[in-house]
């Protein structure tokens, strides 16, 4: 309990303090259009969004409450889920495991949809053990509403769905479950969780799954992939994913003997090594090393009744350090994103890969927005989806905020949902034509290679630009510029002499290094 609380008021200090993510002030801006789903992903997120910020009002906080609630009640479910599998002593100890590894413990620090979306598996696995040992109503309707709530979620409840599929497939205990009337009651509920998802496609003429599907993917093999077990590794820590990886494995030969090895085992696995299979020819270009999260919570449950009968002074030494190893991790992580809230502290990353550019200089440029705001009510475009939906959370409804068509809207799957939203480059001609706005441009949003070309035709795409103001931020790390500008009736070729293009190529400016 310690352990839990401590860990619990750490997650809410950087909750407090972090800027939003990206994507997470996409889904932020999502929420203040109530809908069945969008072009990124269904609505759970953006209604849990909604919901935190109807109770405890706009803010870091707002956002994030819903989530640090389903974040601190996912070791609680790997606890119940032991002692539904082995007894209770396996559960406390399934739990604080569960607390250790990085993965799981930090989860809800952040308004993602992985933390719905994995809370809702696990209740599933809960529930899937429970209503195949006692066959009893009220666990299969649990079991087809936590289905529900993952597809709700994410289109990656599908692999969810394949895990469930082989373990009725290949176990004697799972094929016996199809000749149940609780099991299909199971699946109806959860089908209903396909509503959303299926009313959102048709609106938008099928853009969620294009994008999930089709333009996220290359479906191709790349090489670079193969490194995926040591991303793993470091993602759990080396000791602690080298013990999933063997109890896995055990559980897998001992999955003959019934329950819960047969529903552990094929569960686990049927995460892991899916995702390591799709990996290899899938999205290469995000961050992924939390997708086999789920098949890593039921081993947790596994992992102190396999180290009972081998217990040494050797063996008890490594579990030790496999414990103390995996909460260092789990400190180091949540260290990384409390650095990340402090400007100051910061900067000390500005030369490194591990810079966080996507949490730092979202403050600042929205004190500069709502600065020219008041000095002159414009609305204010941004030059791609990520910075609009940042300076949207910043100035929260000050005045419209429109996004450039970049590359990136359409590489994140956003930029239909700006379309429809009638925020992109079309939507602010047919509102704004001629008048004047505020331009908003991050200069470090994009690869070198492809800034330049970018920046040029933005001078095509805003006319009359001037420049206002711009932050060089920790050492020149992150930089945004400001402008004013007029919405032309009809983009222009890009301009070779652009202002926006040429002042990107200044140096960072020393007095304006860290501040606006």
């Amino acid at each position: 309990m310690i352990a839990f609380v401590g860990l619990c008021i750490l997650k809410l200090a950087v909750a407090s303090h972090l800027s939003p993510f990206g994507d997470e002030a996409f889904y932020w801006l999502e929420s203040r259009h109530p809908a069945w789903g969008y072009s990124d992903l269904p609505p759970m997120t953006a209604w849990l969004i909604l919901l935190g910020e109807r109770v405890a009002g706009h803010g870091l906080l707002g956002m994030r409450w819903p989530f640090l609630v389903l974040g601190a009640a996912l070791p609680w479910l790997v606890v119940w889920f032991a002692r539904e599998a082995f007894d209770g002593r396996a559960g406390w100890q399934a739990g604080l495991l569960c607390l250790a590894l990085p993965l799981a413990g930090s989860l809800g620090v952040m308004a993602l949809p992985d933390v719905p979306l994995t809370v809702a598996i696990m209740l599933a696995l809960v529930a899937l053990l429970r209503a195949m040992r006692d066959g009893r109503l009220a666990d299969w309707c649990l079991l087809g509403m936590a289905l529900a709530m993952a597809w709700m979620t994410h289109y990656r409840a599908a692999m969810a769905m394949f895990a469930g599929l082989l373990l009725f497939v290949l176990t004697p205990r799972g094929r016996l479950q199809w000749r149940l009337g609780g099991f299909w009651c199971a699946m109806m509920v959860a089908s209903l969780g396909l509503l959303p998802l299926v009313i959102s496609n048709v609106q938008q003429g099928g853009a969620g799954i294009t994008f999930q599907v089709m333009q996220r993917n290359a479906w191709q093999f790349q090489p670079d992939a193969l490194v995926q077990p040591l991303e793993q590794a470091i993602a759990c820590t080396p000791l602690l994913y080298g013990v999933l990886l063997w109890v896995a494995w055990t559980s897998w030969r001992r999955r003959g003997d019934g329950a819960p090895w047969d529903v552990i085992a094929i569960t686990s696995l049927g995460f892991i090594v899916p995702y390591f299979v799709f990996g290899l020819f899938a999205d290469d270009l995000r961050f992924r090393a939390h997708w086999p999260l789920p098949g890593y919570l039921p081993l947790l449950a596994a992992v102190p009744v396999l180290w009972r009968g081998r217990a040494s002074t050797q063996r008890r030494a490594l579990a030790g350090c496999t414990f103390a190893l995996a909460a260092l991790g789990q400190l180091a992580g949540l260290g990384y994103l409390g650095v990340a809230a402090m400007p100051g502290a910061v900067t000390s990353l500005a030369t490194l890969k591990a810079f966080p550019r996507h949490f730092v200089g979202w403050q600042e440029s929205g004190e500069v927005a709502a600065h020219l705001i008041d000095q002159q009510p414009r609305v204010m475009v941004a030059d791609n989806f990520m910075l609009a939906a940042e300076l949207a959370f910043q100035l929260d409804g000050k005045v419209p905020v429109y996004a450039l068509d970049s590359s990136l809207n359409v590489k994140h799957g956003r930029a239909p949902q700006l379309a429809a939203w009638k925020l992109d480059e079309s939507g602010l001609r047919l509102a704004h034509a001629g008048e004047p706005i505020w331009l908003a441009v991050d200069e470090t949003s994009l690869r070198e290679r492809e800034r330049h070309a970018w920046l040029e035709s933005v001078c095509g795409r805003i006319a009359d630009v001037q420049p206002m103001q711009r932050l060089d931020l920790f050492g020149g790390a992150k930089r945004i510029a400001f402008y004013g500008g007029r919405v032309p009736a009809e983009p222009a070729p890009a301009a070779a002499d652009c202002v926006i293009a040429r002042d990107a190529q200044l140096p960072p400016s020393p007095r304006n290094r860290d501040e606006p």
